[in-house]
């Protein structure tokens, strides 16, 4: 009978153990200080899609109530609905403030918009946060072509020396506002600016550094798990931040390889585990061994005039590459040198260790418009340091505007058309197509299945792209062939 109990408190116990492991596995590395959701024009609270509750900011102790305003119910240009927040909306007619009690410190800050309901194309309006100007005359209509009935906005905001963080929308002349939902969710200290008086980051193609403090302030434009798949803002280290995939960015037929390793990943102090999700740090986008005949190339529409911090996520997960200069490849900004050597292993001290590296790059406003520009970013194998690899690899970005002299993040509202892509050019010289095909027909079949998709789907957009070209057609049927 002892024998029996005994057998019985250890499986009870074991049992135990295994939910409390499943407890700390799934409980995000960092926990907010701030965290509020509001869901503008609703009465009630709501839960969105992804778990997570909404407080209606109707008679809330967010905002006065000593100001008039409406609401509405929004319409969707998704087939499925658009969801918590954005099916309700707040109008305003005129200035209106929303008062939040915060602790000091980093703060993301988003705004929620579905500009997709009828009538909202004419609403044009400001937001300021704090002594920081965020938007401009700004319709959220223009923003996106078609207009999305999900627009997010997120800011970077330091709150100092105050108890509070006001966000104050400001209709336009003979216009209105409008806003879906906000969300204020505190961040870790000295993450994002890592010198709490001045951060000093190369300033690219100037030989110098850009000073960041606290006094700055951020819009995010992208968030980009590299190689990898969609992560949602529930999906990530507890800053509720949103991953998205890369394939809409990359310039030209030349996808490289993707790569997902489950390899172990060990942070460090530099690299702290709310950095980035695991599964941005266990994929990646590689060039594989065609790398020598194009540069990996990505392409981000943004605003002239401002500068950007582009910050790069590495981790190592090939587990060939264990030393330094096995892998050493350049990386261009703006077709200006950000990294002549840049090796992971020589960053992060090894395999399965994750690092993450901070540029700043002026896009220079050349028509006083601050229309929008392409932002370049590329990488390309170097081989002459004698790199045993002639490869590149990426594993996640993230690309913010910075404020300007005044404090404003403000652009202008995009033309009606938005802008076009350079042209593609598939190799630089003459020949070198030919001899690309070529050494995909003869790798194909020893680079393993990932790699062989991955080659294919250069081909077809080459085939796509170049259709008229008849020795290129017959150079893809060719290289099909011999996959087979």
């Amino acid at each position: 009978m002892f024998t029996l109990n005994l057998h019985l408190y250890t499986f009870l116990l074991l049992l135990l153990l295994l939910s409390s492991t499943a407890t700390a596995a799934t409980q995000p590395p960092y926990t907010p200080t701030d965290h509020f959701l509001l869901n503008c024009g609703s009465t009630t609270n709501s839960t969105s899609s992804d778990g997570r509750n909404w407080d209606g900011d109707t008679h809330s102790k967010f905002s006065p109530s000593t100001t008039t305003t409406t609401t509405t119910t929004t319409t969707s240009t998704n087939p499925s609905g658009a969801g918590v927040p954005f099916t309700t909306a707040r109008i305003f007619h005129s200035p209106f403030t929303y008062t939040f009690p915060v602790s000091p410190g980093p703060k993301f800050l988003r705004l929620y918009f579905n500009p997709a309901t009828p009538n909202f194309s004419t609403s044009f309006f400001s937001v300021t946060a704090g002594q920081h100007s965020l938007l401009t005359n700004f319709s959220a209509f223009l923003a996106e072509s078609p207009p999305l009935s999900n627009l997010v906005k997120e800011y970077f905001l330091n709150v100092k020396n105050t108890p509070k963080l006001d966000v104050t929308i400001c209709p336009s002349p003979n216009s209105f506002a409008f806003l879906n939902g906000i969300e204020i969710v505190s961040i870790p200290e000295g993450f994002y600016v890592r010198n709490e008086n001045v951060d000093h980051i190369p300033l690219v193609g100037q030989n110098t550094f850009f000073e960041i403090d606290n006094n700055t302030s951020f819009e995010t434009l992208y968030r980009l798990n590299v190689g990898g798949n969609y992560v949602p803002a529930t999906g990530d280290t507890g800053m509720f931040r949103e991953w998205y995939q890369d394939d809409d960015y990359i310039y030209g037929a030349a996808l490289g390889l993707l790569v997902h390793r489950n390899v172990p990943i060990e942070y460090t102090s530099e690299t702290p585990n709310y950095s980035a999700p695991e599964t941005v740090y266990t994929t990646t986008r590689t060039m594989g061994n065609l790398s020598l005949f194009y540069n990996l190339t990505w392409l981000f529409p943004v605003d002239a005039g401002f500068y950007y911090l582009v910050r790069l996520y590495f981790c190592e997960i090939q587990l060939e590459v264990t030393k330094e200069n096995q892998r050493m490849f350049r990386i261009f900004i703006n077709n200006q040198t950000a990294e002549e050597e840049a090796d992971v292993i020589a960053w992060s001290g090894g395999t399965g260790i994750p690092v993450f590296k901070d540029y700043v790059v002026q896009v220079v406003d050349t028509d006083g418009r601050r229309s929008k520009r392409y932002l370049w970013l590329a990488m390309h194998p170097n081989l002459e340091t004698g790199s045993q690899y002639g490869n590149a690899i990426l594993n996640g970005l993230e690309i913010f505007k910075l404020n300007n002299s005044d404090g404003s993040l403000a652009g202008r509202n995009p033309d009606s058309q938005s802008i076009k892509p350079p042209p593609y050019r598939a190799s630089p010289e003459k020949g070198k197509s030919k001899a690309f095909l070529v050494i995909v027909a003869v790798t194909g079949g020893v680079i393993g299945g990932i790699a062989l998709l991955s080659i294919l789907g250069i081909l077809v957009l080459r085939r796509r792209r170049r259709g008229k070209n008849s020795k290129v057609k017959q150079a893809v049927q060719l290289d099909l062939q011999v996959f087979r």
